[in-house]
């Protein structure tokens, strides 16, 4: 199937999920619906991928799918993901993330999930 689409165009498609990584990386856990969460898992195992790298073409790769117009939150992230989030999963092959369940949202039913960087 590919992607799903979440019903945006393109460039709003990617500055979502640029949005919702930025946070995932500060946070370390954020509530998000269903369907972006399974999408965001993917973006972020990538940047997480990258991260273990380590080298400087990494972090360019990295820092080009994060939230560009918070320029000084946006090196703290980076920092944070090449410095600390990296390191962490150095010895694991995939699934930095996890997507709990909570329920329906109240207003229009869309299924909401906690999705949080595995420890």
């Amino acid at each position: 199937m590919g992607y799903r689409k979440l019903n945006r165009r393109t460039g709003n498609r990617e500055a979502l999920f640029r949005s919702l990584v930025t946070d995932l990386f500060t946070y370390e856990r954020i509530r998000t619906t269903e369907a972006k969460a399974k999408e965001l898992r993917k973006v972020a195992d990538k940047l997480i991928t990258l991260a273990k790298r380590g080298d400087l073409h990494a972090r360019r790769l990295a820092a080009a799918q994060m939230r560009p117009e918070m320029a000084n939150t946006e090196q703290m992230v980076l920092q944070k993901l090449f410095s600390e989030i990296g390191p962490k999963y150095k010895d694991r092959q995939g699934g930095y993330t996890r997507i709990l369940k909570m329920g329906p949202r109240r207003g229009d039913a869309a299924e909401m999930v906690i999705i949080e960087l595995v420890e």
